[in-house]
């Protein structure tokens, strides 16, 4: 699971409300024995601001444990500002996007609230925010519409491919 034996891993899950995110990290963290943080939820009930998760983010680095991280990841400049905290705290992040479709997405907010029109307002409103991870952002994307266990596979493998290309950089670097 560690990817790199001398680093631990901070998957970072994001993608738009409802697409399957907390679903998804709850489960995997359970599988594996992970510690899992939402940021959002946390900064909603306490009334966090933003520099506050990120000053409890590196607190949580100094563990040292493999973590999943949901929350306050809709842009790229967020995700940088994340990513840059999480490697000097000598972890190596992972971006995963959930993407599931809008009509599915839709349909599981008028769940949520019991009102077409509250998960419109929402769905509108939160995805005025989201980006999607730009090509040099290397994200593992998982359907959100795909059972657990092929989600699982799917992350599983894209570490491994992560921790393969991070050895080629290594191998690079002593040959030059």
């Amino acid at each position: 699971m560690e990817g790199n034996k001398n680093k631990p891993r901070a998957l970072l899950l994001f993608g738009a409300p409802c697409s399957g995110k907390t679903t998804f990290g709850e489960r995997f963290a359970d599988k594996y024995h992970l510690a899992y943080y939402n940021f959002d939820d946390l900064a909603s009930e306490y009334k966090f601001s933003r520099e506050v998760i990120l000053i409890i983010l590196e607190q949580i680095l100094k563990t040292n444990q493999t973590i999943i991280f949901e929350g306050g990841l809709d842009t790229e400049k967020q995700r940088m500002e994340v990513r840059n905290i999480i490697r000097n705290s000598g972890y190596d992040p992972a971006l995963i996007w959930i993407q599931t479709d809008i009509a599915t997405i839709r349909n599981r907010l008028k769940n949520k609230f019991r009102s077409v029109k509250k998960a419109r307002v929402f769905y509108d409103q939160a995805i005025k925010t989201i980006e999607a991870p730009a090509e040099t952002e290397h994200a593992i994307i998982l359907s959100g519409k795909h059972t657990f266990e092929t989600q699982s596979r799917h992350v599983l493998a894209g570490l491994a491919g992560m921790a393969v290309e991070q050895q080629k950089k290594k191998a690079k670097k002593i040959n030059l």
